[in-house]
């Protein structure tokens, strides 16, 4: 059984993306697959097109989606390989584009009470700083979280804790989004609890050593301190857990996914958002919660990647090409 890992990209995510696609080929290698690798990469002709007449899609039984962001994420990677016939690893079409759709998402949290932080959308053909400032005053004032609609890793995300810092944090969101999504800032702590298949890992709490929780503290070894399992009251953590897995189900994700969330000074989660193909560097979150479990890395791929088979019909074959 041969797996292709896709990884790359053209999205703000495309560097992580490369390192998560490097670490989850070796990972399979370990776990006994034959294993390609393919860097989706427009800008050197290794676009969508080059992608479909690949000789290493074409001889993949199962792909490893590895893409942060952008096509990879949305779901349009997904509804490809599902029209070529190539069981992949991740969520669905449809989970997959309502998960990377903040105001989608939010959307179905409140739906289905599940606790999120106050927040509004504000589409592209907002640009008055008045309305903007009214639309802040709407979801509790400052301090606010600014960041774009349909982005990951915390990219182009501002904590705006002063109104003369409001524009500069429009500005720097819509590099990366025309759409933006202004939250109510909650202070606390910063929790992760990955989810794979159905089942919850332990709750992580996040301890950036200075400011936020951004790109930079995510993926700079030693910026960053993390608790594994958090240090929280038991029934919160469980009520966490169990909270995580129904925002998982709602929003219809399915083999394995990160359900990021902050926990209020009264011990209050509000959730954020679940992201369908979460960071598996030797940074990541997935991988850790695995880890204290007990699960290594190429066990964890291995997981997943026997879900992806399982769900087209196909009984694995861990070696030969």
């Amino acid at each position: 059984m041969k797996v292709l890992v896709l990884m790359g990209g053209m999205s703000a995510e495309r560097e992580i993306s490369l390192s998560t696609g490097d670490a989850v080929a070796r990972g399979l290698a370990d776990a006994g697959y034959a294993v390609d690798t393919y860097d989706l990469d427009p800008g050197a002709g290794r676009d969508i097109l080059d992608l479909i007449n690949s000789p290493v899609l074409k001889s993949a039984g199962v792909v490893f989606i590895a893409l942060h962001g952008g096509e990879g994420e949305d779901g349009r990677i997904q509804a490809l390989l599902e029209l070529l016939g190539k069981p992949y690893t991740g969520s669905g079409v449809r989970s997959s584009a309502v998960c990377m759709d903040k105001a989608i998402s939010k959307t179905i949290f409140d739906k289905h009470d599940i606790s999120t932080p106050a927040w509004t959308h504000l589409m592209d053909d907002v640009t008055d700083i008045e309305t903007v400032k009214r639309a802040v005053s709407s979801v509790g004032g400052l301090p606010v979280v600014v960041k774009p609609v349909d982005q990951g890793s915390t990219i182009g995300i501002s904590i705006v804790r002063r109104m003369c810092d409001l524009e500069s944090a429009i500005a720097l969101a819509r590099q990366y989004s025309p759409g933006l999504v202004l939250e109510e800032y909650i202070e606390g702590k910063e929790l992760s609890v990955p989810v794979i298949e159905d089942q919850v890992y332990p709750v992580i709490e996040i301890k950036p050593r200075e400011g936020f929780y951004d790109y930079e503290r995510k993926y700079t070894r030693g910026m960053t301190l993390y608790d594994c399992p958090a240090d929280i009251d038991e029934g919160v953590y469980r009520m966490i857990q169990a909270a995580s897995i129904k925002a998982y189900r709602v929003l219809g994700c399915e083999n394995f996914a990160r359900v990021d969330l902050r926990l209020s000074p009264d011990n209050e989660p509000y959730f954020l958002e679940v992201n369908t193909v979460p960071g598996m560097t030797e940074t990541s979150l997935v991988p850790m919660g695995a880890e204290a479990m007990g699960i290594s890395f190429p066990q964890l791929v291995d997981r997943i990647t026997l879900y992806a088979l399982k769900k087209a019909g196909i009984s694995p074959q861990r070696t030969g090409g």
